[in-house]
């Protein structure tokens, strides 16, 4: 019985873990293999992006003028414009946060009263109450409270890189999608860093580049894989007792 449930907790190990897991195995001793450069519209998962546009505008042209409007050259904007174009975005992350909060709470109360005669029933009140009650002393309330907090946030990322990207959808209103992946491999480890958002026509600079902080819905994904990501990761063991596992 018990063999047959570790043969069970197996397959159910092999089956979370997917066809990686298989690949992985096939790859053992070996670096981790670039994948090939491809359409990123044939990509599995790829959607065309849809967002609100603006209300259509006629366009307006200016007669005998040979500057185009929009144009930073007289002869010929370098800049990406359309689909398949390149530029170059300016990943330059540095994000820094710090959260101090304190809270001290008192507070102190009392409440006391004594009769001498309550409507002529202190007699009554004798035969009814204990003997030990006390009637001058009726009621007598105390009360106090205290409450402390203390929390502290501390956060420092920073990324400073550069990566090419791909026009690959230009919308109605002109603004156009990008999309770039770069791959870099040192001895047995692999980095990827993924950049994809909307840009403007307007913020792309005379040298065709745009800082990461003026891309729309901008997605940046920074990891990789490789012998030291392995080390860094826990078991598969581990990570499905720690999905499973309710204490």
């Amino acid at each position: 019985m018990m063999y047959q449930r570790c043969i069970a907790l197996t397959l159910v190990a092999f089956s979370l873990s997917g066809c990686s897991y298989f690949g992985r195995l096939h790859t053992v001793g070996e670096e981790p293999p670039l994948t090939a450069i491809e359409n990123p519209v044939t990509q599995p998962g790829y959607k065309p992006v849809s967002m609100p546009m603006p209300i259509p505008e006629p366009a307006s042209f200016n007669s005998n003028s040979l500057w185009r409007s929009g144009a930073r050259a007289f002869f010929k904007d370098q800049r990406a414009a359309r689909v398949g174009d390149i530029l170059t975005v300016l990943v330059e992350i540095t994000d820094k946060a710090e959260f101090d909060n304190a809270l001290t709470r008192d507070r102190d109360a009392r409440e006391s009263a004594s009769y001498t005669e309550i409507a002529g029933y202190k007699r009554w009140l004798e035969h009814v109450l204990p003997k030990d009650a006390n009637i001058d002393q009726l009621v007598d309330i105390q009360s106090s409270g205290e409450a402390n907090g203390d929390g502290s946030i501390e956060r420092e990322e920073k990324i400073t890189t550069k990566v090419a990207a791909v026009v690959t959808q230009v919308l109605p209103n002109g603004n156009m999608v990008i999309e770039g992946r770069q791959e870099v491999r040192v001895n047995f480890e692999k980095r990827d860093l993924i950049v994809a958002g909307v840009v403007r026509p307007e913020d792309i600079t005379s040298d065709n580049t745009i800082p990461i902080a003026k891309i729309a819905e901008a997605r940046v994904s920074y990891g990789g894989e490789g012998r030291l990501t392995d080390v860094q990761q826990p078991r598969y063991g581990q990570q499905i007792l720690d999905i499973l596992l309710p204490f």
